[in-house]
């Protein structure tokens, strides 16, 4: 389904997004009618659009255009675009009028297999903003994956990891989950994780990958997701403390839509 403030798109409006490619989204993953974090990934659509278009987003507008596309049963990913067809390449410093533009997309089994990631010098532009502008991450994808790996890992120019393309990472020392600190996106299951259990924050630098005793990656749309390769480095396909977030955030309820 692909729906305009809850109509069929135009294809001129379907133009606009193309030919000038500004706005933000959010992705979630919406099983049996319910989304975990629903509140976090409306804050992010709020927050998000003040800093894009220097407007208010109202939420429960939002969340009734989710509802008329997400199905009440099964499992989908529905994704939430912003943005403005009006504004243009020549006029994009005009008053902003937002639209919201929900589109949907089937949601894939769980777990995926292990993610082998090739490390990246990149930081995205305004990187605590989701931003539909993804030609520097799918960038560097298409590099990793036509070298045999499956994604990227961005890191800094002194080698500090920060996040994967449209991912975050997270580390396993003993019994301890370690998040990187860094400039980020900080993604809804991220938020989660970090309110179930228990978790540290410090820089990481891909020197101290080796230190560690496992590593994951999360979205909304995946979950939890073992890394088991960066670079030229094998890491476990399987963690007990990894297993436990993952039953954790199973575990989750979820918001109703």
């Amino acid at each position: 389904m692909t729906e305009l403030d809850g109509k069929p798109i135009s294809p001129d409006a379907l133009r606009s997004l193309a030919l000038t490619n500004y706005g933000h989204f959010t992705s979630m993953r919406v099983e049996q009618g319910r989304v975990r974090g629903l509140s976090l990934h409306l804050d992010r659509l709020v927050r998000d659009c003040r800093a894009v278009f220097d407007t208010d987003l109202d939420p429960e507008r939002v969340l009734e255009f989710v509802r008329r596309a997400a199905p009440g049963t099964g499992a989908c990913v529905v994704r939430v675009t912003v943005f403005d067809p009006a504004l243009d390449l020549g006029r994009i410093g005009a008053d902003a009028h937002p639209h919201v533009l929900v589109t949907t997309r089937p949601a894939g089994n769980l777990p995926l297999p292990p993610l082998r990631v090739r490390s990246a010098a990149y930081t995205r532009e305004v990187p605590e903003v989701k931003s539909v502008g993804l030609f520097g991450s799918l960038r560097h994808r298409r590099a990793a994956q036509r070298a045999g790996f499956d994604d990227a890992l961005f890191v800094d120019d002194r080698s500090a990891i920060s996040e994967g393309s449209t991912w975050n990472i997270g580390f396993v020392r003993g019994e301890q989950v370690v998040w990187p600190d860094a400039e980020c996106l900080v993604g809804t299951t991220m938020r989660l994780l970090q309110q179930v259990h228990a978790s540290v924050s410090t820089t990481v630098r891909l020197a101290d990958v080796t230190g560690f005793d496992a590593a994951f990656a999360t979205n909304a749309a995946v979950g939890v997701r073992t890394i088991g390769r960066l670079d030229d480095l094998s890491l476990p396909e399987a963690h007990p403390l990894i297993e436990e977030l993952r039953g954790e955030y199973a575990a989750l309820p979820g918001d109703p839509l």
